[in-house]
């Protein structure tokens, strides 16, 4: 499974996550798995599981980090496909080497594209920016 095709799976658990406790997580991580119409292979699916899960631990260190640099806005505020995607791509920046910065940006933009509103990719963009900036 291609690496975009990977984040996509996990952004959208990630947004799932807004919904659901953690402890319902496992179940609908598991239903979510059932329903793909192409079946992950179980590296990926390990895959997007810990990165998922790693993601989850570090949320608190995350929002904090797009909390101070997203001038006007908290995540409390934000839309939740926006939010998800930028705890990805945060994660992304800050705590996984094997994904450069400007691929975390530009995937994060991509899926705003496909699963925002109109004025998600510019938003998802701009906050990021100030991450790395």
């Amino acid at each position: 499974m291609k690496r975009s095709l990977l984040r996509e799976h996990i952004f959208i658990l990630v947004f799932m996550s807004e919904f659901n406790s953690v402890d319902e997580m496992p179940e609908k991580m598991r239903l979510y798995f059932e329903s793909l119409e192409e079946p992950a292979d179980d590296a990926s699916e390990e895959y997007i599981e810990v990165k998922f899960k790693n993601i989850l631990e570090k949320l608190p260190e995350l929002d904090e980090k797009i909390n101070e640099k997203a001038e006007g806005w908290t995540t409390s505020r934000m839309g939740k496909v926006e939010l998800a995607l930028i705890r990805l791509a945060a994660y992304e920046i800050f705590d996984d080497e094997d994904v450069p910065t400007s691929v975390a940006i530009n995937e994060a933009v991509e899926l705003a594209k496909k699963y925002g509103q109109d004025s998600a990719p510019s938003f998802v963009n701009g906050v990021l920016a100030k991450l790395v900036g």
